[in-house]
């Protein structure tokens, strides 16, 4: 076998590629065992050491009762364990609920419980943040979720039930047969992670994927990037996000190549380890991009060898990581609702397409752009909401309502992006229909931080939009009208906000206005869209 292909599958035969996500972890092992898969820290797996360490794990889980219909999360950051126990709870056929690190317990409460996760693989730390004591907080609250009975720590901590270690060594005897058992049960069509996201309202979606999805759609964003099993991908963006879990952990392993940990960013230590381990392939938002670029001492360090990867944002943002080195790198679109990314633009492409657009769609994504109002196709270089068929979530986990409201009649995906298709197929987006704000390449719903806020005693009702930054894309600002008799405190309703929120969730300016000041239509309705403009003075 030629390993310096871009990839062993050709294009026409995509429907070739393994069946489901541990199908493709098994095959990599037999195709390529000695081949490096896995770097976390000294921590070095080869396909065939990860893959014995998956059904290890997979055999363990599944003798503390554990199989298919299952839901298992995992807290942690991004280390190998995390890989681990992810194609461990697929293979046994459970599906992944992946928990961010960053949730408040409240956040993680709600989560829980809406997913029915049976089990929780964690660490009792990620950095400065204490994530047992957020666990103890939920639990001497009495909010424990009534179907998580099994607790697996990588550490020692009071909270387990069992040791990430001893749960792998109950299943060191795992045989061939118990494993093929696994994997021919998995369905292409199976759900094979949960993950969760902001929306318009104040409660995350559960948003539902597939093992065909993550496999085909991820190693076409693979293939756009050229990549090939040569490649090493440097990944700090957090694995519980679909950026992560599903597009760059995926697109890098259909086509054999290793994936390199670092547990949390920091542009010195990501820069050390971009050196160290020749990582040659980025995964990465545009606030990442500039800690790099502007780290003060980044020409210490020798990242000539990372040159391609995917990135999104402005053309001066695209144009910023150009800069730092990464020169072949893709502009892309997409949504935790479909697989990570739905188009890609080619390394091939002119550097004008991939400076101003996210690329054609990929081979199976049907991309339209309708007119938000009468629906209508709209013509080339007609300004529309982008709709989505084919690689997308089939529903939102619990919730037929906001799957009902999610897709049209004839199935596609309301995305409530805006943007056009020029005559060759492009697509160049152009904002949001929603009230999502992106700040620090992360979506965040103002509704969720506007209940926050009015449950302050001294707030009567709160305002959230986001402001253009130059370094966070967008950064979150409330405009607060205040209960009778009160004043403003900025400490008291940020010291509020940072107990029930995760820190990127946080405004960042405060300002008092009366229902009067507020923008309406004839008929009362809010005009968000000219929220920002009570920030002008």
């Amino acid at each position: 076998m030629d390993d310096s292909k871009p990839s062993q599958y050709a294009l026409s035969d995509i429907s070739a590629l393994p069946p489901n996500a541990v199908a493709l972890l098994a095959h990599n092992a037999h195709v390529r065992p000695h081949s490096e898969a896995l770097i976390d820290g000294e921590i070095r797996l080869d396909y065939r050491e990860l893959f014995t360490s998956v059904k290890k794990f997979a055999e363990g889980l599944n003798r503390l009762g554990l199989g298919a219909g299952d839901r298992v999360a995992i807290l942690m950051g991004n280390r190998q364990e995390w890989v681990v126990a992810n194609f461990a709870a697929m293979a046994v056929g459970a599906t992944v609920v992946a928990l961010n690190t960053w949730a408040t317990p409240r956040e993680l409460t709600y989560q829980l419980t809406h997913s029915g996760a049976r089990a929780l693989v964690y660490e009792s730390a990620h950095r400065q943040q204490d994530l047992s004591q957020r666990l103890r907080e939920i639990n001497d609250d009495g909010n424990w979720p009534v179907a998580l009975t099994i607790m697996i720590c990588t550490d020692s901590d009071s909270l387990r039930t069992h040791a990430f270690t001893d749960v792998a060594t109950s299943g060191q005897h795992a045989t061939d047969d118990r494993w093929s058992a696994f994997v021919e049960a998995i369905k292409p069509d199976d759900i094979a992670c949960l993950l969760y996201t902001s929306g318009s309202t104040s409660t995350p979606k559960g948003v539902l994927l597939n093992h065909r999805g993550l496999v085909q759609n991820s190693w076409q964003i693979g293939e756009r990037q050229h990549l090939t099993s040569k490649d090493r991908l440097w990944l700090a963006v957090s694995l519980f996000w679909s950026f992560g879990c599903v597009n760059a952990l995926f697109a890098v392993m259909t086509h054999g190549g290793a994936v390199v940990l670092q547990h949390g960013f920091d542009a010195e230590e990501a820069l050390a380890l971009i050196q160290d381990e020749k990582c040659t392939i980025f995964y990465g938002t545009p606030n990442i991009v500039q800690a790099l670029s502007d780290f003060p001492q980044r020409s210490d360090y020798d990242i000539r060898s990372l040159t391609k990867g995917v990135t999104l944002g402005t053309p001066a943002q695209i144009q910023r990581a150009i800069d730092l080195g990464i020169h072949d790198v893709c502009n892309i679109y997409g949504l935790t609702e479909a697989y990570g990314n739905s188009a890609v633009t080619d390394v091939d492409d002119p550097l004008d397409i991939r400076l101003n657009s996210c690329g054609r769609p990929l081979t199976g994504v049907t991309l339209e752009i309708r007119d938000p109002d009468d629906g209508h196709v709209c013509a080339a270089q007609e300004v529309g909401e982008i709709l989505l068929k084919g690689y997308v979530t089939p529903r939102y986990l619990n919730d037929p309502e906001k799957t009902q409201e999610a897709f049209t009649a004839d199935g596609f995906l309301r995305t409530g992006d805006i943007g056009y298709l020029d005559e060759d197929g492009y697509l160049y987006f152009r904002g949001r229909l929603k009230e999502i704000v992106k700040t620090g390449g992360i979506n965040v719903a103002p509704a969720e931080i506007e209940e926050v806020l009015e449950s302050h005693p001294s707030v009567a009702a709160a305002y959230v939009c986001g402001l253009p930054d130059a370094r966070l894309d967008e950064r979150l600002v409330a405009a607060i009208v205040m209960s009778d008799g009160e004043s403003l405190d900025v400490g008291s309703l940020e010291a509020h906000c940072r107990e029930l929120l995760s820190g990127y969730k946080l405004p960042r300016q405060f300002i008092t206005i009366s229902q009067g000041d507020l923008p309406l239509t004839t008929t009362g309705k809010l005009q968000r869209n000219r929220l920002s403009e009570l920030f002008s003075g």
